[in-house]
């Protein structure tokens, strides 16, 4: 589903991601960690097609991603959830769910199909419709956040620090979500602070420093290495969430 090869990535004269190569098979849910820093949401930002980059190679089910527009990225299959949500504030749960569904907007009769898929996985959204994205709690927010990007029919999510602010139980939540989109087909590439969550949920795992893969294996193995927490994740990286 995805194929990174050797990619290089500057913030003009500042290198951020050095020979970086990874894969998502089709049907995976694999996370990306590091200390912040580290070029986690560059490449995230690169594969979506948000930040040029200088050489190698970025392939979404064989489509090069180089030659693409970011919003062509979208309609190649990628969803990606941005840090912050990014949603319309102003604008209601519906219009924001329309707004996801642009791309997917000549396929009539799709939307109402769309949305029911996005309420039975938060149901909290449906009883929200009307309600304006600004005014609901953080939680919700990010509910809402997670629904848009499934209304494009993504084959790939990309999805950044999705707990970010948010409480223990609702973190759970939101992976439990994740997890049954990954189980309905959707391969994910999931940037997470909390590791321990993130290797719970994922099959595999990458590890980055200095904006290159420096460790990478199935997630149940690098869970159980100390080594991993305290090389290159930072002694206080933290491997759940805080309570709230």
């Amino acid at each position: 589903m995805l194929a990174i090869d050797d990619i290089d990535v500057y913030y003009g004269p500042v290198q951020a991601l050095r020979g970086l190569s990874l894969t998502v098979g089709d049907g995976e849910m694999v996370a990306l960690l590091g200390s912040n820093g580290a070029g986690k949401t560059t490449t995230l930002r690169a594969i979506s097609g948000l930040l040029p980059y200088r050489s190698g190679s970025i392939q979404i089910a064989g489509v090069e991603v180089r030659t693409l527009p970011a919003h062509k990225v979208v309609t190649a299959g990628v969803a990606h959830l941005a840090q912050g949500r990014e949603l319309f504030s102003e604008l209601t749960v519906t219009e924001n769910l329309r707004l996801g569904h642009w791309s997917r907007r000549r396929h009539r009769g799709e939307f109402d199909d769309r949305c029911a898929q996005v309420f039975d996985l938060f149901p909290r959204l449906k009883e929200r419709v009307h309600q304006a994205a600004g005014t609901m709690s953080g939680g919700e927010q990010q509910m809402l956040a997670v629904g848009r990007a499934l209304m494009s029919d993504p084959t790939l999510l990309l999805v950044d620090e999705a707990s970010m602010g948010l409480a223990p139980n609702l973190v759970e939540q939101l992976f439990d979500a994740l997890a049954a989109v990954n189980e309905a087909g959707t391969s994910i590439l999931v940037v997470e602070q909390f590791i321990g969550m993130a290797l719970r949920y994922t099959q595999r795992a990458y590890v980055l420093a200095k904006g290159t893969v420096v460790l990478e294996g199935l997630s149940s193995e690098l869970a159980n290495s100390e080594d991993v927490v305290g090389a290159y994740l930072g002694h206080d990286s933290p491997s759940e969430p805080a309570s709230a």
